[in-house]
């Protein structure tokens, strides 16, 4: 797949430049979304995905359109999972209903920014070096093991919010207060000092944890597609309407009581797919003689697009029915 340089050129300026100016006008009007603007926008930012899908079908191929919207479903399924970690950030950073959406959408800011350097890197490390496919196929393995035991409650799931060592070198770094009279502004003076705002550490706090996430759903991706443009775009779309998912269905993610299972499904068949393709492509010192197992067959994309949404149906519907069922027996 070839991507003209002026597309990346267009879409590497034209997603800064829409939320930037998305950021400014919350800023200076920060409120509670209500469910319709919620709903509204994430209809816009959905319809958007699917257009922008049609369309490399359209210009690159349907094989391309099916890498994306395979690859659309499976990080916005698993930027869901961040939700969870977003609302224990807004709870013990202590930010009001008002000026949550502003710090949402400035901590995606810097989401997108820092992934974009990761699919940059991960890009270039798999163009020099195809058997960290294995790898990659791996960690994805580790960590649907892990996702499936906190699913089926063999360990405890951490409920608390551990700031990870940057936000930590911040804090020492800046002085900070914790009183939110400053509003969405970054900086603020008391006894004419500087110091850093709650707003300044929430933003942080939600774009490097965001990072974290990324550990597994840019390899997850990467699985699914080796077209950069792809992946970067794949995850822009699923990150924008992740601001309005946090307002609209704030309460129904404690009802998706089967996603850490769902997820680890979905990850388990992922890091399978990409050690059937490095079996296939690459060749190991230590198997075939060193010659890639060609015989080996490898899992078309088409059956990854409809595996991932039986996975996903499934887990949501299960979880609703169970949910339900756990409600109905209380009553």
């Amino acid at each position: 797949m070839t991507i003209p340089l002026w597309v990346w050129i267009v879409t590497l300026t034209g997603v800064p430049a829409f939320l930037i100016v998305d950021v400014l006008v919350i800023a200076r009007r920060p409120h509670k979304p209500s469910m319709a603007e919620c709903a509204k926008w994430l209809a816009a930012f959905i319809g958007g995905a699917i257009l922008f899908g049609i369309g490399i079908g359209i210009f690159a191929g349907g094989d391309y359109a099916t890498q994306f919207f395979a690859g659309w479903l499976t990080e916005y399924s698993l930027s869901v999972d961040n939700l969870f970690v977003f609302i224990i950030i807004m709870t013990k950073f202590g930010v009001p209903e008002k000026y949550q959406q502003a710090a949402l959408l400035a901590g995606i800011m810097i989401a997108i920014f820092l992934r974009g350097i990761f699919i940059a890197a991960g890009s270039a490390l798999i163009e020099q070096f195809t058997w960290v496919f294995y790898l990659f196929g791996a960690f994805l393995i580790y960590t649907a093991v892990k996702l499936a035991k906190e699913g089926m409650g063999d360990e405890d799931e951490d409920e608390e919010f551990k700031e990870n060592a940057f936000l930590r070198f911040v804090e020492r770094r800046f002085r900070a207060t914790t009183s939110w009279e400053f509003g969405t502004r970054l900086f603020g003076r008391i006894d004419g000092k500087r110091v850093a705002t709650p707003m300044f550490i929430t933003i942080l706090a939600l774009g490097t944890t965001d990072l974290m996430f990324a550990l597994d759903s840019i390899p997850a991706i990467f699985g699914l597609t080796s077209e950069p443009y792809i992946v970067f775009t794949a995850n822009v779309f699923a990150l924008m309407g992740l601001r309005q998912l946090y307002f609209l269905i704030g309460g129904l993610l404690k009802r998706l009581v089967y996603l850490s299972l769902g997820l680890s499904v979905l990850l388990g068949f992922i890091g399978v797919k990409l050690v059937l393709h490095a079996l296939h492509e690459n060749s190991l010192p230590f198997i075939n003689g060193g010659q890639p197992l060609h015989q080996i067959p490898e899992i078309p994309i088409t059956v990854s697009l409809g595996a991932i949404v039986v996975i996903l149906a499934v887990t949501t519907v299960a979880s609703l029915l169970r949910t339900r069922t756990h409600h109905d027996a209380q009553v």
